[in-house]
């Protein structure tokens, strides 16, 4: 009985040592369903400091999948922007925040288009944050 008790005690201790510093990561896949390749930058910051917490580039092939590494599951805000490879200043952004309920985010290309699909736990989620599929911004720089 004592040493379940101790070793109670330790767990204990242990648990609160780690107690929020264990956390998730968001997968993250890219498809194209575009004719040609673009380029694609992934770039992730922290609300708060801002400062730069991800930061990905892929040239992304017609038909291609890729498989970046994956995000922390954590508060953050996510830029993704399809840059065109022979109009370079035609781009498209999109953005979406990333929190500790986030299970998976989704990228797709097309020639017209890119789509960014945020999956996850809508609990988590502040009112303002909206469901990133529907309601991210977007920027088309092209003039």
């Amino acid at each position: 009985m004592v040493a379940t008790v101790g070793l109670s005690g330790c767990v204990e201790a242990l648990q609160e040592h780690y107690e929020g510093s264990f956390q998730g990561v968001v997968p993250v896949d890219i498809y194209s369903e575009a004719d040609r390749p673009y380029d694609l930058t992934l770039e992730a910051f922290d609300p708060e400091t801002d400062r730069q917490t991800y930061d990905e580039s892929y040239t992304i092939t017609a038909g291609q999948r890729a498989t970046p590494p994956h995000l922390d599951a954590t508060e953050q805000r996510l830029r993704v922007t399809k840059i065109d490879r022979e109009q370079r200043d035609r781009q498209l952004t999109k953005r979406a925040t990333i929190t500790q309920n986030t299970s998976s985010v989704v990228i797709r290309l097309t020639d017209d288009d890119l789509l960014l699909e945020v999956e996850g736990d809508d609990e988590g989620r502040r009112p303002n944050d909206g469901d990133a599929s529907t309601n991210d911004s977007a920027t088309d720089t092209s003039e």
